[in-house]
């Protein structure tokens, strides 16, 4: 899944790259308004932190922007500011949650993680198709109840799948929430991915529909 953490407070920032970096995110930083209003317009994203007091365009007007423009990504608003007032006029303006400063990084993922279930249209933590359980919140994944070891990349991609398990992705889809700007984004990795997956969680779990995409299977083969 890919995150867009914004924050002009570069220790901030960087605490907020690991956590959701830890947490299964791929994440992009930055802290200007101007950039981050263009990010969002432009790129697909599960998740945005968007701190409201940001130079170049303050962070309120970004929101308002994206929403104009019919960006529905969930966006979770970070501000010093605690006034009730403030949080009202964040929500209003389109924030799907909000948290003031200072907050626990532990409560913040909590936060991520259901924002994301819930825009998937998946309430619950421990996410079930077929021979597969996923638990989003311990990040583990089990076949047949039996423990699988999944590196962190191949997690984001069951993760993916697994909240839109409804549908088929396409690829060029998988690879944008799977990989970052600064990384290759090819088919071919793509598909060595979902090989290891394959092996590791044996036949059955992943399915491919030739020209479109790839889905969870929702029977137990």
């Amino acid at each position: 899944m890919r995150a867009l953490a914004v924050e002009d407070d570069a220790r901030i920032a960087a605490d907020l790259a690991a956590a959701l970096e830890r947490a299964g995110f791929r994440v992009e930083t930055c802290g200007d308004g101007q950039e981050a209003w263009f990010l969002g317009d432009t790129e697909d994203y599960d998740l945005i932190v968007l701190d409201l007091g940001l130079p170049g365009m303050d962070g309120l007007t970004v929101l308002k922007r994206w929403r104009a423009a019919g960006r529905e990504m969930p966006v979770l608003v970070l501000t010093a500011r605690g006034a009730w007032q403030e949080r009202v006029e964040g929500i209003e303006a389109g924030a799907d949650d909000y948290l003031p400063k200072p907050f626990r990084m532990e409560e913040l993922i909590a936060r991520a993680r259901a924002l994301v279930r819930r825009a998937a249209g998946r309430g619950g933590a421990v996410q079930e198709a077929g021979a597969l359980t996923l638990d989003t919140n311990r990040m583990t994944v089990a076949v047949r109840g039996v423990p699988v070891a999944i590196t962190a990349l191949e997690y984001r991609l069951l993760a993916y799948l697994a909240l839109h398990r409804s549908r088929v992705v396409p690829p060029t889809e998988l690879l944008e929430h799977l990989y970052g700007d600064d990384d290759a984004r090819e088919a071919n990795a793509l598909e060595a991915v979902v090989a290891r997956l394959r092996r590791k969680l044996g036949a059955g779990v992943i399915g491919t529909r030739r020209g479109f995409g790839y889905f969870l299977e929702e029977a137990d083969a």
